[in-house]
C-alpha cells in the first residue's frame, strides 16, 4: 500500500504544507508535482467555495502511487492551514513569480527525498496551475522537469475565459443575457487599467467575481492573469508536454482554447494533445450536459461519488510511463 505523509517547509517567512505519496518498494521512484488551479483551491484541488472534498489531486496521487510514481501536492500559501497568517504577509505580493517560487520550493522538497529520482520529475498543473508549470519549465531552475502534463490549460487570456464562463452562468438566470453587456463594460475598464466599477444591477455573485480581480490581496497576480494564456509559454517549452482538454469541460473549451494552443504548437514534435470526451475541468468522468453542470452547486466537481475519468487517467499514466522509462545506453 502507498504511504502518504504530510510535510511542511518554509518559504521566505511563510509556512507551506503538502502531502507526499510514496509507492510500495525501494525506489528511487519517478515523481510528479501536482499544481492546483485558481482561487483558494487546496492541495487536493478542493475549495472552501465549492461543496465536496473528493479532490482530483488526491485521486491522481493515489493512482500514480499504484503505478510506481511518487508525488507531492501542496497548498498554495493563501490556502490550507496557514492561509490566514500567510495572507497577511503576502498582501500586495501575490504574483505569477510568487506562485513560481511556491512550485520551485515544492519541487525541491520532492527532489530531496531519498526515494525519489530527482532526474525524473514531471509537472502536472490544472487550469491556472498549467501556467505555473509552464513558467517553471521555461525558466532556469535548480531541478529541471523532464515532462509536463497540462490539464485544462487556457488558450485564451483569462479575461476572455472569464467572460465566457460568466456568459454560461448568466444563461441560467432569468434575464441574464441582458446583463452581459454590463459585465463586458466592467471588464473593458479593467483592461484599460481603470477600476471595474461594476453596475449595481449585476447579481451579487457576478460582482463578487469581478471584485476579486481588484482585491488588494490578489494583486498584482490578478492583473497579470487577466492578460495571460498558455500560448506564449507553450511555444517556448522544449521538454515533452501533454496537453489535455476534456470534452465535458465547461471552463476551458476544446476549440476556443485548444485551437490557439494547437496553432502555437504547430511543428513542435515535443507537444501532444488529447481530448478525452467525458472528462470535465478537474478530469472527473462526467456525463451531464453543460447546462446541468452549470446548474449544480460547484459544478459537482468534488461530490463523493465522482471519480477520475478513465480515459484521461490512462492517457496520463501511459504518457508518464514513456517519459520516465530508463534510457538504454548505446552499445
Amino acid at each position: 500500500m502507498a504511504n502518504s505523509q504530510d510535510v511542511s517547509w518554509q518559504l521566505d517567512d511563510t509556512t507551506m504544507e503538502g502531502t507526499v505519496v510514496r509507492p510500495e518498494g525501494e525506489g528511487p521512484f519517478p515523481a510528479v508535482v501536482l499544481v492546483a488551479g485558481s482561487g483558494p483551491t487546496d492541495r487536493n484541488w478542493c475549495s472552501p467555495l465549492l461543496p465536496g472534498d473528493n479532490g482530483s489531486a488526491r485521486l491522481f496521487a493515489e493512482a500514480f502511487a499504484e503505478a510506481g510514481i511518487a508525488s507531492i501536492r501542496y497548498d498554495k500559501r493563501v490556502t490550507g492551514p496557514h492561509a490566514r497568517e500567510n495572507a497577511m504577509k503576502l498582501i500586495g505580493k501575490l504574483s505569477m513569480q510568487s506562485h513560481l517560487d511556491e512550485l520551485a520550493a515544492a519541487v525541491r522538497v520532492l527532489a530531496d527525498l531519498d526515494y525519489v529520482d530527482a532526474a525524473r520529475i514531471a509537472g502536472l498543473g490544472n487550469s491556472e496551475g498549467t501556467l505555473h508549470v509552464l513558467h517553471y519549465a521555461t525558466s532556469s531552475q535548480d531541478v529541471p522537469l523532464v515532462s509536463l502534463v497540462l490539464a485544462a490549460p487556457p488558450g485564451r487570456p483569462i479575461e476572455t475565459v472569464l467572460l465566457s464562463q460568466l456568459q454560461l452562468q448568466s444563461a441560467q438566470i432569468p434575464g441574464g443575457a441582458a446583463l452581459m453587456p454590463k459585465v463586458r463594460e466592467a471588464a473593458a475598464r479593467y483592461s484599460a487599467g481603470e477600476p471595474m466599477n461594476p453596475d449595481p444591477a449585476l447579481p451579487e455573485s457576478v460582482r463578487m467575481v469581478l471584485a476579486s480581480f481588484e482585491a488588494p490581496a490578489n494583486l498584482p497576480l490578478a492583473r497579470e492573469l487577466w492578460l495571460e494564456s498558455g500560448v506564449d509559454s507553450l511555444q517556448k517549452v522544449r521538454i515533452p508536454t501533454l496537453v489535455l482538454i476534456g470534452g465535458r469541460d465547461v471552463q476551458i473549451d476544446a476549440e476556443a482554447d485548444g485551437g490557439p494552443l494547437r496553432e502555437a504548437a504547430a511543428g513542435m514534435a515535443n507537444v501532444t494533445f488529447a481530448f478525452p470526451p467525458n472528462a470535465n475541468h478537474v478530469f472527473k468522468e462526467d456525463s451531464r450536459t453543460p447546462a446541468e453542470v452549470a446548474a449544480s452547486p460547484g459544478n459537482g466537481y468534488n461530490d463523493p461519488d465522482t471519480h477520475l475519468d478513465p480515459e484521461a487517467l490512462a492517457t496520463i499514466l501511459e504518457w508518464l510511463a514513456d517519459r520516465f522509462a530508463p534510457v538504454t545506453p548505446s552499445p
